[in-house]
């Protein structure tokens, strides 16, 4: 009995978590603090970057920033690409219009968070 119960869960799970909403061009997400020192589904530039450019190499004004998708692009094997815009029009480290970013991965991650 306990296994049917525990199978039964196991696929509830699943389904649940391959029925994610499809991104839309417009939704509005938020961007948190990753649990690693960098983001690693969203790319934004290196620290060396930052450094070479003349900026602070720090992450903490990203934090937080509410950011629109402006383009979608799906690849052969499934996988959702996003391009990110920053809400209020100013620019990421103040060079940067945009970024991209694994829509699912992030999500999953805790890197992005949908707004409502």
């Amino acid at each position: 009995m306990k296994k049917r119960l525990l199978i039964a869960l196991f696929i509830a799970i699943c389904t649940i978590s391959y029925s994610q909403e499809q991104p839309k061009v417009g939704d509005v997400l938020e961007i948190n603090k990753p649990y690693a020192q960098t983001f690693n589904h969203i790319n934004f530039p290196k620290a060396n970057i930052l450094i070479k450019r003349g900026k602070v190499a720090n992450y903490n004004s990203i934090y937080g920033n509410q950011v629109v998708i402006s383009e979608i692009k799906t690849k052969n094997d499934g996988t959702t690409y996003v391009v990110l815009k920053k809400n209020d029009g100013t620019k990421f480290f103040g060079y940067l219009n945009e970024v991209k970013a694994n829509y699912n991965k992030s999500l999953q991650s805790g890197e992005l968070t949908i707004i409502q």
